[in-house]
């Protein structure tokens, strides 16, 4: 499965470039490293499978900027954000502006690896186009999950959530990634998209 993908790592720090390439082509995922978000809009082909692993915090156009760009152009690649610098409102933008998961350096390299699964298996699943009535998909979420999606429908921030449900923010942001592994969307926009063509229908 994952041979037919490629992790696309936007990061300006060469070293961590370096080491996230070798954990990824350990477990034999294709990787192509970018040292800035232009670089990477220059080269980028929407129509090649994979997710993209960004950092925030970069010279010039920053991780949110190139967020914003794809969005815009209506581009859905799964985004993994990475930061050194991570705080409550850093995670709620980065989710709000589309992001499959949030990781803080220094990096869980196990919690990464399977982020990254999870972000292919869901770009490819939805480039395969696999209909899968509404229903089914939410058989399948937790109690909590459940929650989850109904607070993140009703505009909630994670940090509201985590507050609501009284769990940490940590814990939230795992059970998001599963619900929106499940519902087969790729960030909080199209699950909402998907909750209210279901309510029409």
């Amino acid at each position: 499965m994952t041979r037919e993908a490629t992790v696309f790592l936007v990061d300006d720090d060469q070293d961590l470039r370096d080491a996230l390439v070798w954990l990824l082509e350990s477990v034999e995922l294709t990787v192509e490293t970018f040292a800035s978000a232009h670089e990477f809009l220059d080269s980028y082909d929407p129509e090649r499978a994979g997710c993209l692993v960004l950092d925030i915090r970069m010279p010039g156009m920053s991780g949110f900027e190139l967020q914003k760009q794809l969005r815009e152009k209506d581009v859905n690649v799964p985004v993994i954000v990475i930061t050194g610098h991570g705080d409550v409102p850093m995670v709620d933008q980065a989710y709000r502006n589309g992001a499959f998961s949030f990781l803080e350096k220094p990096i869980n390299q196990q919690k990464f690896l399977d982020d990254i699964h999870l972000a292919i298996k869901h770009d490819l699943d939805i480039r395969r186009d696999r209909p899968t009535d509404f229903l089914v998909k939410l058989k399948t979420l937790t109690p909590r999950e459940n929650e989850v999606m109904d607070l993140i429908a009703a505009g909630k921030t994670m940090k509201e959530i985590a507050s609501q449900l009284e769990i940490s923010i940590q814990t939230c942001s795992k059970h998001r990634v599963r619900v929106l592994e499940k519902m087969n969307v790729g960030n909080d926009v199209e699950l909402v998209r998907l909750i209210l063509s279901a309510d029409r229908g």
